[in-house]
């Protein structure tokens, strides 16, 4: 059915049109209902050290909902300005926490992180790695995620993790209600998260990092903030029409924001910010992303970066779907290159 579905909307519509670059961020961003937020009330709730690095817990206030909490981590005794990087979580499964996923605060991890990070993240922290590499990394929590969750009356994580993943429809048809959509309203927390790291004085450039919905939401920062200077993506690209046959129940509702297919495919607005740095990390063995998809994914940023082709660096890994510490320093040694220059 869905096959033939996908005939009779390509002959009524034509998706998947090839916008000039800056045509689809605006036209995207509109269409996913963007929404302009901004990080006020900004408050340190905790700090500490942690040997060479030091953290802060930060929360603010982006207009609706529970404060938003965000790690703060940065070299304990180097000279600023740094740069700068947005670390964001992924989906995972498991919204009871979000920040945690990737950035160790003063307590260390749950055993449902650990978990977590054996399986996503080779086992480690790795906004703090990052920040020990003299970054001024900042990972925020983004709605239905940790500080941002629903109160579903579920008070155990796993129980909670089971009862938001039966909830993420009814929040996207809000979204959808209300005129944006549950990717427009992330990427909108993202932006704002975004701009208040680039407003510290002890920050320079700033560059985003995410595996899976992580990746996701770097993808929508790179295409949405024109002042987002390196951008990479891991594990969260491949093209739209070869994930329609068995791939599209397996991603979050932020994977298919309303109206989009008709701007362009997914990997033309991870790559409309062409000439712009951006790393795109594929694993060959991803469960999530069937390999053509990958691969046309790749020919199609390739071409939006013909004109500038040293800045599309594209890694390839017979790894399954996960950001492991091999990838991990590559994507560090490439944003220290972006940024640091």
């Amino acid at each position: 059915m869905f096959a033939e579905l996908a005939e009779v909307a390509a002959a009524q519509f034509g998706p998947y049109p090839s916008l000039p670059g800056p045509e689809l961020r605006r036209a995207a961003r509109a269409a996913m209902g963007v929404l302009d937020l901004a990080a006020g009330d900004v408050r340190v709730e905790r700090s500490w050290t942690d040997g060479d690095l030091a953290g802060e817990e930060l929360s603010w206030s982006v207009g609706f909902g529970p404060r938003t909490h965000a790690y703060l981590l940065r070299p304990a005794d180097a000279a600023g300005p740094l740069p700068g990087v947005v670390a964001l979580h992924c989906h995972g499964g498991m919204k009871w926490v979000g920040k945690e996923k990737i950035a160790d605060g003063p307590s260390g991890p749950s055993l449902e992180v650990q978990r977590v990070r054996e399986r996503l993240y080779g086992g480690r922290a790795y906004a703090n790695e990052l920040a020990r590499r003299g970054f001024v990394v900042l990972a925020p929590d983004v709605l239905t995620w940790g500080s941002r969750r629903f109160p579903l009356g579920v008070d155990e994580p796993g129980a909670y993790d089971t009862a938001a993943r039966d909830h993420e429809h009814v929040v996207a048809k809000y979204c959808a209600a209300l005129g944006t959509s549950f990717a427009g309203v992330a990427a909108g927390e993202d932006l704002a998260a975004a701009a208040y790291l680039r407003s510290r004085p002890d920050v320079g450039t700033v560059g985003c990092v995410g595996l899976s919905g992580g990746g996701l939401r770097a993808a929508l920062l790179g295409a949405f903030d024109p002042d987002m200077r390196a951008v990479v993506v891991a594990a969260m690209v491949s093209s739209y029409r070869d994930m329609i046959d068995g791939y599209v129940e397996k991603h979050t509702w932020m994977l298919w924001p309303p109206g989009l297919p008709r701007l362009g495919d997914w990997p033309d607005l991870v790559a409309a910010r062409a000439p712009e740095p951006l790393m795109v990390q594929y694993a060959l063995r991803d469960e999530l992303f069937p390999e053509p998809g990958m691969r046309r994914a790749h020919t199609m940023i390739e071409e939006r970066y013909r004109e500038a082709p040293d800045a599309y660096e594209a890694v390839w890994a017979d790894v399954p779907h996960s950001f492991d510490v091999t990838r991990q320093e590559q994507a560090f040694d490439w944003l220290a290159q972006r940024l640091k220059a």
